[in-house]
């Protein structure tokens, strides 16, 4: 399995390039790798999405700040390719469907239904749902919602939901994300007359949002603010992530907007129950309202700095 590329590299720029030079990098390669301009290319295709996924992170300001400090990990990145989930299969990615735990997944952004594709039978085949046969034998595909805690989507959680057959749990994986789908293979509608199998149930998960955590792939993202003095001087300051209160430490000079990693409080990525990390963006608060006594002491401050004093 193939390292990600440096995205600097991916696009042909500098490390210190700037917009202009990414946007004008990125038009070129995307002109260049098109689908539409290289019809059946697989080679070009993969170059395409290498492109894109390297303009989404270095043309964000904050996500770029990241990468330059923390490499794929700090933009949700796994370090291999395609993201290197579940070694190498994202189980929340594009894929049809996957057999985990004994339960049979579906996760998608669409509506359940439709004709079966080719590339459902081979994913089925591949992951433990056996032959499958045409959507016309099977009976009617159901659907539900349920929501869940942003903690249950990162740990996984066990839901019940009510249908006309009865009561029914159903298992949410963790690191599921908001807006995927859990499928029930035969928990659906009864088979057709003459049909050999009951269709599917269909569960779409929502995800509550959390009054300070964020989620960005693999990573969760926060927010810290502090006051100058503790930024000049350095502090400890405890940070809420996922899985309780972690002691962090600030070094001295801290600059308002710096990123700090919080390994392994992230979401999980692996089978293993490997996981991303938590970035946690500093902001260092600048006073509105001062008394007497701490522009005096700010002004010696100052001229102390010009004098060479404090370097």
């Amino acid at each position: 399995m193939a390292a990600k590329r440096d995205y600097y590299e991916v696009l042909g720029v500098s490390k210190n390039a700037s917009d202009d030079e990414i946007k004008k990098a990125y038009r070129k390669l995307a002109v260049k790798y098109h689908p539409d301009r290289n019809p059946g290319d697989k080679e070009a295709e993969a170059k395409f999405k290498e492109v894109n996924e390297a303009h989404e992170v270095l043309s964000d300001k904050q996500k770029r700040a990241r990468y330059d400090q923390f490499g794929h990990a700090g933009v949700g990145g796994a370090g291999g390719a395609g993201g290197g989930a579940y070694g190498g299969f994202n189980p929340f990615g594009n894929a049809q469907g996957f057999n985990f735990g004994g339960q049979s997944f579906r996760f998608d952004f669409g509506g359940a239904g439709g004709g079966t594709s080719a590339f459902e039978d081979i994913i089925g085949d591949l992951f433990g749902f056996g032959p499958r046969t045409r959507r016309a034998r099977k009976g009617a595909d159901y659907r539900v919602d349920v929501t869940i805690t942003f903690e249950e989507a990162i740990f996984g959680c066990t839901k019940t939901v009510t249908l006309d057959g009865g009561d029914l749990k159903v298992k949410i994986p963790a690191g599921i994300d908001d807006g995927m789908s859990v499928r029930l293979r035969g928990k659906g509608g009864p088979a057709p007359e003459g049909g050999t199998e009951p269709g599917d149930l269909y569960v779409r998960v929502h995800v509550k949002p959390h009054k300070t955590l964020t989620r960005e792939g693999t990573i969760i993202l926060s927010e810290e603010t502090i006051d100058m003095v503790d930024a000049a001087l350095g502090c400890e300051i405890d940070v809420l992530t996922v899985d309780g209160v972690v002691r962090m430490k600030v070094p001295a000079g801290t600059q308002s907007g710096t990123p700090f990693k919080l390994s392994g409080h992230g979401v999980p990525f692996r089978a293993d129950g490997d996981r991303g990390p938590h970035i946690v963006t500093v902001i260092v608060e600048t006073p509105k309202n001062l008394s007497k006594k701490q522009k005096e002491l700010l002004s010696e401050f100052k001229k102390a700095k010009k004098r060479g004093i404090f370097g």
